[in-house]
């Protein structure tokens, strides 16, 4: 689809505005050297609010994204804190990871130099944006001072039973060298990294239990109400839970005294399983599969190494297997039936084995189709009187050709049948999930490494906790990992020689326990205080990109829960309220027949967009900022040429948040002139020349209201009740600031007409409205109205309810009920003054003609009926 690309506007401000880049450069300086952001206990019952937007990789550049995420969460923490919560605001560095250690490569620097570099000026971007951050929490998670705490927080887990080491089939990036979780592999298969294709490989490897904790990351998704639907859903269906029965199929040998357990949502069909399927990594295949099979499995396992559980999973591609040789037996029909192997059968979710019910499920139905491999129908549609044996039947129905199980609706057939393999002996109630253990180890310097040792002796031990932290080993002058496993140690229980754990953890692991750490950065013996934790979580409002719902969201509260199971907090949820922000998109070029982006300095004619090289006719587009699409705004240049008030206005006002924002810089011009607008009324420049400027609170009424100050003032808390509203019920930002806009035109229409303290009053409730907008013009206004201290340290105002009820309103008079005019009455006058005020109208004398009305109707605030 093409865009119209939007007339392009005067980037230049004009010589008449206010000097934004120099005010807010002054009020960044006074805001540092008072500390005024810095995190204040809360006092006796004093309301805390914990407001955080998930920290940044440091990659050395702020981008629009960032922008757009940190401006919405110090929007939240500044109207708390105005409205007297004690707030914390913190920020800190996802720091370890691949792409600073590949970068510092590529560059023949360490990986700390060049992180820190890079914290270093982002920080510095960071602090432009006037965000309220109280940097004494920062947190690096490639400091020591951090990285202690992770490997504490491990050993805790091992102690706990929830950490653990085993050889499994993994995820291998080819390109990075690493292994990957399974939520690290995207529905493609490929590194959500490096984009390779992943490969399979057998490691021994670091898990930890997430899946002790399945039902209950599953339950407590109903008690996030401040949490989106569609990331709740997201999480449900990772968890993947599932509700049927386990099933044992007796191997078809006299020799083998063994069963396969086969697990299925669907009991009410075991009379159509005409055959089981395991997967290749199933450990009973080496044991079962005859020795004529075993050149042709082993070549089809091979087969599977390159390709990830996506591939061999996905609904389009066509699925692959083998005959072993072997047979089972149908626990409740006694049929012999032969044992395969499959591609889509994976190791790790249930069993690893699953019966083929070809006639009542698709994917066995296209693979028996292939195979040409018996097809029982055993279901049928309770709505048809015949079995349509042309497809899969997969909807629930009444049992057929079951026997004593025939008729039975599938529902109540599913119950009976387990019943009767529980009493029989080969058949139990279960409940499976999707959810596997989280895999943690990585083959990479640049991450926290696990504080074991490996004794010949021992086996694992853990590294005492008084030696902690276990540092990183630097790379040799050749930037390549050095193998600690070269390297010995010595084991503390038996003083015997031993070798070093030389994986790192994931490092999500890092940050799905940051949040704990802002709390109380500072402690040097613990990782935080569990008094502080209740004080200050769960967070009240977390604030982040959807693409983390599934990695980091889950772990996160995974860990959460495993901490609050040793004892070391008391919450259970880390997360109260997530507001999930849509993507900042770009002016982009693209050549409809390359598909090649182009970047947009080479397009002479921007509404008549060409190729520079082929003169091929360009699409419009807007898409997410990225480098590969030339379509990125760098943050520094809109902050030089508008300053930082500027870009936070467009970035809150050109889309609510959830939702995307097309970047353009016409409307970055909008939002200056606005500022630009109400800087003149305060420079008194729109103001009578005798106008002196000073606060008065929005609740102040002063006395002899004329009805233009009556207008201006409803007006004044109308603003102050909309906006409240927008910002705490539901973070629409954009419509807040509409309110505000309107405000400001109400004050230039009005600013000649009322009182010197009603328009006092509206300006001053203009700087306290617009103080989490465009903080530094607050500042320089509240200044400039003489008021004291900071105007971040306010109370926010409080609306008035009856600074919206009328003085007047328009009064109907009716003769013997019909309307002959209307007068303006007044909304305190009582039924006596508006039966005289009526009276004596030339209405009424009219039809009274001298006479007394026999009677006077009165329905206040409507309608007066004279009856003659």
């Amino acid at each position: 689809m093409t865009s119209q690309l939007p007339q392009k506007k005067s980037l230049v401000p004009s010589t008449n505005s206010y000097k934004a880049v120099e005010l807010e450069k002054k009020w960044q300086t006074h805001w540092k050297e008072s500390n005024l952001y810095k995190t204040k206990e809360p006092k006796d019952k004093q309301r805390t609010f914990y407001a955080l937007s998930m920290f940044p990789y440091p990659s050395g550049t702020l981008h629009m994204g960032h922008v757009r995420n940190y401006v919405i969460t110090d929007v939240i923490a500044r109207l708390h804190r105005m409205k007297g919560c004690a707030v914390l605001h913190p920020m800190g560095w996802d720091a370890f990871g691949l792409p600073a250690e590949n970068a510092a490569r590529e560059r023949g620097v360490e990986a700390d130099v060049w992180t820190n570099t890079n914290i270093d000026q982002m920080r510095t971007q960071l602090e432009r944006l006037g965000l309220s951050i109280d940097w004494n929490k920062e947190i690096r998670t490639c400091h020591e001072d951090y990285y202690k705490w992770t490997q504490y927080i491990f050993l805790e887990l091992l102690n706990a039973g929830l950490a653990y080491q085993k050889y499994a089939t993994v995820n291998w990036d080819p390109i990075d060298k690493t292994v990957l979780a399974n939520e690290q592999v995207d529905s493609n298969g490929r590194s959500w990294r490096s984009g390779a294709k992943v490969e399979k490989r057998k490691l021994k490897q670091w898990f930890l239990k997430i899946t002790d904790f399945a039902e209950e990351l599953l339950k407590d998704l109903e008690g996030l109400n401040g949490w989106p639907d569609n990331v709740k859903t997201m999480q449900e269906n990772w968890i993947g839970k599932s509700v049927g029965a386990e099933i044992d199929f007796m191997i078809n040998d006299p020799l083998i005294q063994k069963s396969i357990k086969v697990f299925t949502t669907r009991p009410d069909t075991i009379f159509g399983a005409n055959y089981l399927v395991l997967s290749p990594e199933h450990p009973l295949v080496d044991q079962l599969i005859q020795k004529e099979y075993k050149d042709s499995f082993s070549q089809f396992r091979e087969s599977l190494t390159t390709l990830s559980d996506q591939d061999r999973t996905s609904e389009s591609k066509s699925k692959n297997g083998m005959y072993i040789g072997c047979d089972a037996i149908n626990p409740i029909s006694g049929k012999i039936i032969q044992i395969w192997v499959a591609d889509y059968v994976l190791p790790t979710y249930a069993t690893g084995a699953v019966m083929g019910v070809p006639a009542h499920d698709e994917r066995d139905y296209k693979f028996a189709i292939k195979y040409s491999l018996p097809i029982s129908y055993v279901i049928k549609d309770p709505n048809s009187k015949d079995v349509v044996e042309r497809s899969a039947y997969t909807n629930q129905g009444i049992l057929i050709n079951s026997a004593n199980f025939n008729n039975l609706n599938s529902e109540v057939a599913k119950i009976k049948i387990i019943e009767y393999g529980e009493k029989m002996g080969w058949a139990r109630k279960k409940v499976s999930y999707k959810l596997r253990d989280w895999l943690i180890s990585r083959q990479r310097y640049w991450g926290c490494p696990i504080p074991v040792i490996h004794c010949s002796n021992c086996g694992v031990v853990e590294v005492n906790k008084n030696s902690l932290p276990i540092r990183l080993v630097k790379p040799n002058k050749n930037n390549s990992i050095i193998n600690t496993n070269d390297k010995n140690t010595i084991c503390p229980k038996c003083h015997k020689l031993a070798k070093p754990e030389t994986d790192t953890m994931d490092t999500f692991m890092c940050s799905s326990w940051y949040f704990l750490r802002y709390v109380d950065n500072n402690n040097l013996t613990k990782p935080f205080n569990y008094e502080s934790i209740d004080r200050w979580l769960p967070v009240n409002q977390y604030v982040g990109g959807i693409e983390h719902a599934i990695l980091h969201l889950l772990y996160s509260r995974f860990l959460v829960k495993a901490l609050n199971s040793t004892g070391l907090v008391g919450i259970r949820e880390p997360f109260s309220n997530l507001l999930t922000q849509g993507m900042v998109q770009g002016i982009t070029f693209r050549n409809k027949v390359t598909n090649k982006y182009i970047p947009s300095n080479l397009v002479k004619d921007q509404l008549n967009p060409r190729d520079p090289d082929t003169d091929e006719e360009l699409e419009i587009l807007y898409e997410k900022m990225s480098k590969s699409k030339y379509n990125g705004v760098d943050p520094s240049e809109v902050i030089n040429k508008y300053g930082a008030d500027t870009a936070r206005l467009f970035i809150l006002f050109k889309a609510p948040p959830e939702k995307d924002l097309e970047w353009n810089e016409s409307d970055v011009d909008g939002q200056y002139r606005f500022i630009n607008r109400i800087w003149r009324l305060f420079s008194k420049s729109e103001l009578m020349p005798t106008h002196q400027l000073h606060f008065i609170s929005p609740l102040f009424i002063p006395s002899d209201l004329s009805p233009e100050d009556f207008k201006l003032r409803k007006v004044i808390h109308k603003t102050i009740n909309e906006v409240t509203k927008d910002l705490e019920e539901n973070s629409q930002f954009n419509t807040a600031i509409s309110e505000l806009m309107k405000l400001s035109n109400s004050i230039y229409e009005y600013k000649d007409k009322c009182s010197e303290a009603i328009i006092n009053q509206s300006l001053s409730t203009m700087t306290l409205l617009l103080a989490p907008f465009a903080p530094h013009l607050a500042e320089e206004l509240w200044n400039k109205l003489g008021g004291s201290g900071s105007i971040h340290d306010q109370s926010w105002p409080v609306y008035d309810p009856s600074a919206l009820i009328e003085q007047e309103y328009k009064l109907m008079i009716q003769v013997n009920g019909k309307v002959r005019g209307y007068i303006m009455a007044e909304t305190n006058d009582n039924e006596e003054q508006l039966k005289e005020k009526v009276l004596s109208t030339d209405i009424a004398k009219k039809w009274l003609k001298d006479k007394e009305p026999r009677r006077v109707i009165i329905i206040k605030g409507k309608i007066i009926n004279i009856v003659i």
